[in-house]
């Protein structure tokens, strides 16, 4: 594979939605990528399997909403391991499929990040993945800023903050609105908002 700068999205995307997309682009231009691979989990170690849509419908929904965006790919490596899904893991394979030289920028919310430390060999995972926080600019976190000085200094990791806008937009909230009856145009792609409703999906 020739592509040297890859963004990764990892995350359940049930369903994707807009602000997946935002953050996904705005990765894109500010870093200069080559692409964003959009990983949907298999079965993270954060969330009970049983509430999670099945993996063939959120991959359906993925390729609609990426597909009019020739940077955008996904792949479904962690659905296909089959068992819990750790992002070191994933990264050790990406390694071994993509040239030696490619740099990996793993993107990730400000929340997720404040918990990095308890991530499966995080250590290792510093050192072979660059890390993209983003950040509300509303929000001024000291913390924050802290644990990325920290980190850099004495874990040699290397970590990008990167400030978007408030985009109150979430999975919980669409699912909630479709099971309430209520609309959910504009917070997602059209299309995956019609396969949502042809699947009858998030209805109960």
């Amino acid at each position: 594979m020739k592509d040297n700068r890859i963004g990764i999205m990892g995350g359940t995307f049930d369903p994707i939605h807009y602000a997946h997309l935002f953050i996904a682009q705005t990765a894109l231009d500010e870093l200069n990528l080559d692409k964003i691979l959009f990983i949907p989990t298999g079965r993270p170690p954060h969330k009970r399997e049983n509430i999670i849509t099945d993996a063939c419908k959120r991959i359906d929904m993925l390729k609609l909403a990426v597909k009019s965006n020739p940077k955008f790919d996904i792949s479904t490596i962690e659905i296909t391991r089959g068992k819990t899904s750790y992002t070191i893991d994933t990264i050790r394979e990406l390694q071994q499929y993509y040239n030696k030289g490619t740099e990996f920028y793993f993107i990730m919310g400000s929340d997720a990040f404040k918990y990095i430390e308890t991530w499966k060999n995080y250590k290792e995972l510093l050192k072979i993945a660059k890390f993209v926080v983003m950040t509300r600019q509303v929000l001024r976190n000291g913390l924050l800023d802290e644990k990325i000085r920290f980190l850099t200094k004495e874990r040699d990791a290397n970590i990008k903050k990167i400030e978007i806008p408030f985009l109150d937009i979430s999975s919980t909230i669409i699912r909630k609105r479709v099971k309430e009856g209520n609309p959910i145009k504009y917070l997602l792609p059209e299309n995956v908002e019609k396969y949502i409703f042809d699947n009858g999906l998030y209805m109960e």
